[in-house]
C-alpha cells in the first residue's frame, strides 16, 4: 500500500476535499450525460425532419442544438474546475499514478476537442449545407461524446481494478498505458455509464414536454417533442438493467467488500438474502425487507453460492453500509420504474392510444428520476470504494493535499456552481420561451414558425 507518513491531514480538510469533489462531479455528470445523449437525440429528429419534410422535427432540431450549444460551453467549464480539483485537492494520486491513468485523460482531450470542432461546424452549418450533409456532421459530435464519457470512466475504472504498473520500494515502474486503460472493470463501467447518459438524456428531454403537455400545449411539436426521447429512453432502459446487473456481477467477483457493503452481509455464507431497504446497525441491517437466499441466486444462480462478508475485512476499511445500500435501492428502483413506464408507453403506442395525464405526470417525474439513479450510482461507485481512491494501493487520505485551509475552496466552488446554475436556468429558460430564432446570422428557415 501506498501510503505517505509524513503528510498530517485534518479530519475536516479531508472530509471538505472529498466534499467539493463530490459535489463538482456530481454537477458536471449531468451536464456530461446530455452531452453523451441530447446530439444523438438532435441528430435523429433532424434525419427524421429529412425524411418526412415534417417542419415540427426541423425546428426541434434547432432548438435542441442551441441548447446543446449552451450545455457543452458550460459543460467545458465544469470540466476544467474538475481537472484542476484532480491534481488541487489530490495531489498524492495524480503525482504517483499520473503517468499510469495519463492516457486516458490525453484522449479524453483529443475527443473533446473533435466534439468542439464538429458542434461549431453543425450550428453554423445550417443553411450553409446541404440538409444530409449537415446531419452527418452531427455524426462525429455522438461518436466524440461517447468516446469522452468512454475515457474518463476507464480512468475511473482503473481506480477500481488499477493494473498496468508495479510498486517497487514505492515507486511506480514497470508502467503500461493501456494495459491501465483496457482493465477489467472497463467494460461493465464504461457499457453502463453510456447507457445511463442516454437514459438521462432522452428522459430529462422527455419530462420538459410533458409537462408542455399537461399544461395544454397538445400540438405536433410538442408531441413528437415527448414521444421520440422518450421511445429512445424505453428502448434503451432494458439493456440497461442487463448491463446493471453485468456490472453487479464484475462487483460481486473483483470487489468482495464493497458487494457486501452494497446489500449489507455482514456475515459471509451461502443462502444469503437479498435486503431491499434497511439502515445498517450494530453489525447488521434493521427494517430492511428480506427475500430469501436472494443475494445468493443472483450472483451465483444458486442459493449454495457464497457471499463474502464484511467480516472478512478490517473493521477501519468498511464501506459507509447505509449509503451504499440505500443509493443502490434507489438506483435499482428508478431502473425498474423506468422500465415499467416503458412497457406501459409501448402498449399505448400499440393500441394507438394517446398517453393520458397520469402517464404525463409519470414521464415529468421520469427525468429528475433518471438523475437521481445516475447520482445515486455514482455515489454506490467511489463510496463503495472507500477509503481508498485507489483500490487496495492507496487511500484516500494519503492522496489529498495535506495543506490547510480545504473547507475555503469547498465554499467557494459551492457559489461559483451555484451562480453556474443560475445561468444556465435562466438561459435555458430563455430559450425554451422565446419564438425560434436563427443560431447563426444566416438561418431564416423556421424563423417564423408559430409554437403555440
Amino acid at each position: 500500500m501506498v501510503s505517505n507518513a509524513l503528510a498530517v491531514v485534518r479530519p475536516d480538510d479531508l472530509a471538505a476535499a472529498r466534499a467539493q469533489m463530490g459535489f463538482s462531479l456530481a454537477w458536471h455528470i449531468v451536464l456530461a450525460c446530455l452531452g453523451v445523449g441530447l446530439p444523438l437525440l438532435t441528430v435523429l429528429v433532424e434525419w427524421r425532419g429529412i425524411r418526412t419534410g415534417d417542419r415540427s422535427y426541423r425546428l426541434l432540431a434547432r432548438r435542441w442544438a442551441r441548447a446543446m450549444g449552451v450545455l457543452f460551453a458550460v459543460g467545458a467549464v465544469s470540466g476544467t474546475i474538475l481537472s484542476f480539483e484532480m491534481g488541487l485537492l489530490w495531489p498524492g494520486l495524480m503525482g504517483r499514478f499520473g503517468q499510469v491513468i495519463g492516457l486516458p485523460f490525453a484522449m479524453e482531450g483529443i475527443a473533446f476537442f473533435v466534439e468542439a470542432i464538429f458542434l461549431g461546424i453543425y450550428l453554423y452549418g445550417w443553411d450553409r449545407l446541404p440538409p444530409r450533409r449537415h446531419v452527418l456532421t452531427g455524426v462525429p459530435i455522438i461518436i466524440a461524446g461517447i468516446c469522452s464519457a468512454f475515457f474518463v470512466v476507464s480512468a475511473n475504472a482503473w481506480m477500481n481494478q488499477p493494473q498496468g504498473f508495479t510498486l517497487r520500494e514505492g515507486h511506480v515502474v514497470g508502467v503500461q498505458p493501456w494495459a491501465a486503460m483496457f482493465n477489467p472493470a472497463t467494460p461493465p463501467e464504461t457499457i453502463h455509464m453510456i447507457l445511463a447518459a442516454i437514459m438521462v438524456a432522452c428522459f430529462l428531454t422527455a419530462a420538459v414536454y410533458a409537462v408542455a403537455l399537461l399544461r395544454g400545449r397538445r400540438d405536433r411539436y410538442h408531441r413528437i417533442g415527448f414521444v421520440l426521447p422518450f421511445a429512445v429512453g424505453a428502448v434503451v432502459t432494458p439493456f440497461q438493467i442487463v448491463a446493471g446487473d453485468y456490472a453487479a456481477r464484475f462487483v460481486a467477483q473483483y470487489q468482495p467488500a464493497k458487494l457486501a457493503a452494497i446489500e449489507g452481509v455482514y456475515h459471509t455464507g451461502s443462502h444469503i438474502p437479498l435486503t431491499v431497504g434497511g439502515v445498517a446497525a450494530d453489525g447488521q441491517l434493521d427494517y430492511g425487507v428480506k427475500i430469501p437466499d436472494g443475494l445468493s441466486l443472483l450472483v451465483g444462480s444458486n442459493p449454495d453460492t457464497v457471499i463474502t462478508g464484511l467480516d472478512r475485512v478490517p473493521r477501519d476499511l468498511w464501506p459507509p453500509v447505509t449509503g451504499v445500500h440505500l443509493s443502490f435501492d434507489l438506483m435499482v428502483g428508478v431502473g425498474f420504474f423506468l422500465l415499467a413506464l416503458g412497457v406501459w408507453f409501448a402498449a399505448a403506442r400499440w393500441w394507438r392510444g394517446v398517453p393520458n395525464r397520469a402517464f404525463l405526470v409519470l414521464g415529468a417525474i421520469a427525468g429528475p428520476a433518471a438523475v437521481v439513479a445516475l447520482e445515486c450510482g455514482w455515489t454506490v461507485t467511489e463510496e463503495g470504494r472507500q477509503p481508498w481512491v485507489v483500490q487496495g494501493v492507496m487511500s484516500v487520505h494519503d492522496a489529498v493535499n495535506p495543506a490547510p485551509g480545504l473547507m475555503a475552496g469547498l465554499w467557494l466552488v459551492l457559489v461559483v456552481y451555484a451562480g453556474l446554475t443560475v445561468a444556465v436556468v435562466y438561459v435555458m429558460r430563455r430559450l425554451a420561451r422565446q419564438t425560434p430564432v436563427p443560431t447563426a446570422p444566416q438561418e431564416r428557415d423556421v424563423e417564423s414558425y408559430p409554437v403555440t
